[in-house]
């Protein structure tokens, strides 16, 4: 219990706007039974576009980006399937405070780079600045070990698996998010450390419904 609150407090911390960043959130364990039927989350999901500028509760954030792309079976597996199981979807979370990027394997938040980035990720659409967290999602096209258009093609299809999980358990969990492929690629990129073969898709900002 005591171990528990810690953690809850660290993410917490790293949520806030006025925190230093940590190197490495340690996620809470995803609660796997919470949430709505799917067919009832279904029926829920939209795209909103205005949010509260509430911190996301730690479990909400855990739960979020295991539902995403996190590990749901002991060989390693993931909850969004993928090309020949490349895996090559990789997410990164904006906060206020920096970007990161997510383990699935180990479930936890690796600093990547400090700052707020929330602007870069809105580019020309200001209402994106305002969610508490934007997530990018990035084809490792290294995965592939080319560039063609067929390796595209699936790259894009994975991101979009991965991108129709976060809007689901956004409507299972009571959050609200948009699908997005606006966003200032250039700054992104170098702020990620990207390469040619790491292509930078989409973005879901994310937040609480503003009431």
């Amino acid at each position: 219990m005591l171990r528990t609150i810690i953690f809850s407090i660290l993410c917490i911390c790293v949520l806030s706007v006025h925190a230093q960043p940590l190197q490495v959130v340690r996620l809470t364990a995803p609660d796997k039974t919470r949430g709505s039927a799917v067919m009832k989350a279904l029926n829920e999901r939209q795209s909103i576009r205005e949010y509260s500028t509430e911190s996301l509760k730690p479990q909400d954030l855990s739960d979020l980006l295991w539902a995403a792309n996190g590990v749901n079976r002991d060989d390693g597996r993931r909850t969004a399937p993928s090309t020949r199981n490349l895996q090559e979807v990789e997410i990164y979370v904006a906060f206020p405070e920096g970007i990161y990027h997510y383990n699935a394997a180990e479930h936890v938040l690796n600093l990547k780079v400090a700052g707020d980035f929330r602007e870069a990720v809105a580019a020309s659409q200001a209402f994106v600045a305002t969610a508490p967290i934007s997530i990018l999602l990035v084809a490792d096209m290294n995965k592939f070990g080319n560039l063609s258009e067929s390796s595209r093609m699936f790259g894009a299809i994975d991101v979009g698996i991965v991108s129709q999980n976060i809007s689901i358990a956004c409507a299972a969990l009571g959050l609200a998010t948009v699908p997005r492929g606006t966003m200032n690629h250039e700054v992104l990129r170098m702020a990620l450390k990207l390469s040619d073969m790491q292509l930078l898709m989409l973005n879901h900002p994310v937040g609480y419904p503003k009431n």
